[in-house]
This record gives C-alpha cells, structure tokens and sequence, in this order.
C-alpha cells in the first residue's frame, strides 16, 4: 500500500510486477541505421532529428567501452540483443481515464494518480519509451508554464526545444550520451517564463515494463531569468534475469537568477544497468541543485554536474548511495567554474552492504583566471560489513589565486560494541543497524523534502534486514 505521505513508492519490492504487453510499435532487436529510421517515422520526426540521430549512432558505434571503471560490470551489456524502441502508437492522455488499462493498473499500483491529486502541480508517466500521460495543473499552465513529454515538445515548441537541445550534453561527451542521442524517446521537457515560481514540484515517474528492453529519455528543462523550479523523477523496473539498460539524459538551463532543484529518486531493480548523464548550465546568479538517491540496479553510472558559467552562480550536489550484495553505485559530481564568485558543493554518503561496492568520483575545476571561487566536497562512506568495499576517486583542479577549495572523505564501519549496546535496551539487531545508518544520513536527508525523506528511511530499513545476521 502506499505510504499517505510519500509522492513515490519506493519501497525494494513495490516495482517488481509487470503485465503482459501490449506494444504496437517494436523497432526489433539490434541496432542499426534501419532501428534510427524506424523511431524516427513512427515519431513523424523532422529531418534535422534523423541527421542528429545518425550521427549519434555513428560517435556510439566508434568509441569504445569504458575500460578505467566498471568494465567487468558492463560486459554483460550485449547491445545487439537489446529492444530500443517500444510503444502503443498512442498520444499521451491529458486525462487519467483516457489511459490504456494496463498502463494505468500499474501506474496505480505506484500511486502516480493519487499523488497528482494530492500535491504535485504537473505529472508525466512514461511508460517504456513514450509518455502514456501528461497533466498540468491549470493555474500553472495559465502561467506559461510548458510541461509536456519531450516528443511533443520537439513538435510544438521547436523554437524553443532546438535552441538548447543538445548544448548542454553534446553527443560526443561519452558513450552513452551518444546511444541516447541515437534512439532518445520519451523524457519531459520543461519551460518555465520569466519571473514564475512554480510553487509545487513537476514529477515524471519512468517505468520499464519490457524483458530485453533499453528506456532512452531525453530530458530538457529550461528556467528562464528570475524564474523558479522544483522537478521531481521517479524510477523503477520489474525484476528480469536478462539485463535491462537505461541510458538517460537530462540537460538542465538556469538563466540569470533562475533556480532549479532536481530531485531523483531511482529505485531500480538488480539486472538494471543506469547509465545516465546528467548537466546544468548555471547563468549569472543562478541556482542549480541535484538532489540523487541512488538504490537498486546492477550498475549504476551518474555524476550529475554543473557548469557554473556566469558570475555568483551556484552549484550544489547532494547524493545518497546504497549499494547491496552485487550492485556497484558508481556516483559523483562535476562541478566546472567557469565564472568569477562562483560556489559548489557536492555532499556525497555512500553505504556499502554485504558484498556492495560504492565509489564516489568527482571533479572540481576553477582555471587560473578566475577569482573568488568557492567549493566544498564531503564525501563520507559506511561500511555494513567485512566484504563491503568503497573507492574515492576526487579530482580537483584549481589554478590562479584568490580561489578556495577544500576537500574532507571518511570512511567508517557500525561499530559492533554500538550494535550490542541498543540490543541491551530491547532493539533488535536489524533495528540496530538500521538506526546507525539513519544517524549516518539523517543530515543529508534533512535536505530532502519530506515525502522522500520518510520513505528512504524506510527503505533502509527494509534493506537492514538482510545485512545482518
């Protein structure tokens, strides 16, 4: 059942179901110029989409994997028997009832609609690779605020979408990025005026549904000048024993004295591989703040950054990792100055259990020409067990005077005369354990909004359970 309070349901098992599907649109298995031109027909793309398509299928195809991190991991990624394109062949509904049946039994077994009802200002529901529903709240939209799924942000706003796609995160920047820019579907895209402040959060909820199957969002918000943003995404897949791949990307633009915050939320499950990339482009004055809970999948790739290009802008990262016996969380920050009186902070807590891996890896840059920059990283471990392992892997680059960086890791394991001292007081040693690691993130999660904030705790009670014993 759905927690009363909470926007998701992010409890371990609550996305471990699925139904039969139900797809008209399958561009087959493998990938090829044949898959490009499939999606981009069936989407009645323009021409300029199925040149910047091919040419990402292209830089996909010439780079290599990743070989420096990871590399056993990706492996078992066997790209040819992937799906890349799956659909009803449907518009996404303005009106729940208009979804089909089975998309909608899931979506309510996550509790997307009720949510919707209760406080969010808009909602998107994507559902393999396109989005089945798409709603704003009026009083929002009669603000010029433009909330819809990136397909038909690309048909309707091309003034707009084109400007900016593709600029923040080009399609050469890594492997991965270059396979979204070859078979990106679904995604939100996300306008809002100068001046608003969107005073309720926008969610996306993103469900894999599919055996085989590879979802390639593109995600696009821009937050024009004096304007303010809190976006919300939801994520989770039923558990297969063939690997799943997702392989996102989220560009986000803060003009002059804009403010985003982004929130996520991933609760994937174990064959999951999540790839992603994410990039802000903070203008002068500007706010840019990630806020990542990574739990669940495979593998998973993310270092959400910002590149602070105009004077006073800020940066902020804040992520929480949990990585159980065979996942690995491979998660950071990039943080690049390219202004003076600019200011980051990146706060990372990571909690490796049983044979779980965490690694934080990040970069700071502040060239030499630059005064008056600050940054802050904190990246603090927790180790649950013997077998557990954690890495941190911190570049910082900082050149030229007048600039301050400082830089503080810890790693720490639950003491066990701790774990006995609350068993002596009637807790049990899951209990224990799960207290310790909530004091361990109890500052961080403060940060979170609320509705997230009771259901991680939750969830790590949930994932205490089995790590001890």
């Amino acid at each position: 059942m759905v927690s009363e309070v909470s926007p998701l349901e992010i409890e371990r098992n609550a996305g471990n179901f699925f139904y039969p599907e139900t797809h008209v649109n399958d561009a087959g298995v493998g990938l090829t110029e044949k898959t490009i031109d499939y999606i981009v027909n069936i989407k009645e793309e323009p021409e300029w989409v199925r040149e910047f398509r091919m040419n990402g299928l292209k830089i996909f195809l010439g780079k290599p994997m990743p070989t420096h991190w990871a590399s056993r991991d990706l492996e078992a990624i066997v790209f040819e028997n992937i799906r890349y394109y799956l659909s009803s062949g449907t518009q996404a509904k303005r009106s729940w009832e208009d979804v089909p049946d089975d998309v909608k039994r899931t979506f309510e077994r996550l509790g997307i609609p009720e949510q919707e009802r209760k406080f969010l200002a808009g909602v998107e529901a994507q559902f393999d690779s396109e989005a089945v529903y798409s709603n704003i709240k009026a009083a929002v939209g009669e603000q010029g605020v433009i909330f819809v799924g990136s397909t038909e942000g690309l048909k309707n706003h091309p003034e707009i979408f084109r400007k900016w796609f593709g600029k923040v995160i080009p399609t050469g920047d890594n492997k991965f990025s270059a396979l979204n820019s070859a078979v990106f579907s679904g995604g939100s895209f996300i306008y809002v005026p100068p001046g608003v402040k969107v005073k309720h959060p926008l969610q996306a909820y993103f469900r894999i549904n599919a055996e085989n199957f590879g979802q390639f969002e593109r995600t696009l918000i821009i937050v024009d000048e004096g304007a303010e943003l809190t976006y919300m995404e939801g994520c989770t897949a039923p558990k297969f024993n063939t690997a799943t791949l997702h392989s996102a990307v989220v560009e986000l633009v803060a003009l002059k004295g804009a403010k985003i915050q982004y929130i996520t939320v991933q609760n994937w499950s174990a064959n999951v591989f999540n790839l992603v990339t994410k990039r802000a482009i903070a203008h002068e004055e500007a706010e840019v703040k990630w806020i990542d809970c990574n739990i669940g999948s495979r593998l998973t790739m993310k270092y959400p950054g910002v590149v602070l290009k105009g004077r006073k802008a800020r940066g902020e990262v804040l992520s929480i990792a949990l990585a159980s016996n065979g996942q690995h969380q491979d998660t950071g920050a990039k943080m690049v100055h390219a202004a003076d009186e600019t200011t980051s902070n990146i706060i990372s807590k990571s909690i490796s259990i049983g044979t779980g891996r965490a690694t934080y890896r990040g970069l700071v840059h502040v060239p030499k020409h630059l005064k008056n920059c600050k940054n802050n990283t904190e990246c603090d471990a927790l180790l649950i067990n013997a077998n557990s392992r954690t890495d941190t892997y911190p570049a910082i680059t900082v050149r030229g005077t007048g600039n301050s960086v400082q830089h503080e890791a810890s790693v720490s394991q639950v003491s066990a005369e701790q774990i006995f001292y609350m068993q002596q007081r009637g807790l049990t040693a899951a209990q224990a354990m799960s207290l310790s690691v909530n004091g361990f993130v109890n500052d961080l999660v403060r940060q979170f909004p609320m509705e997230y904030s009771v259901e991680l705790k939750r969830l790590i009670e949930l994932e205490m359970e089995g790590s001890v014993g």
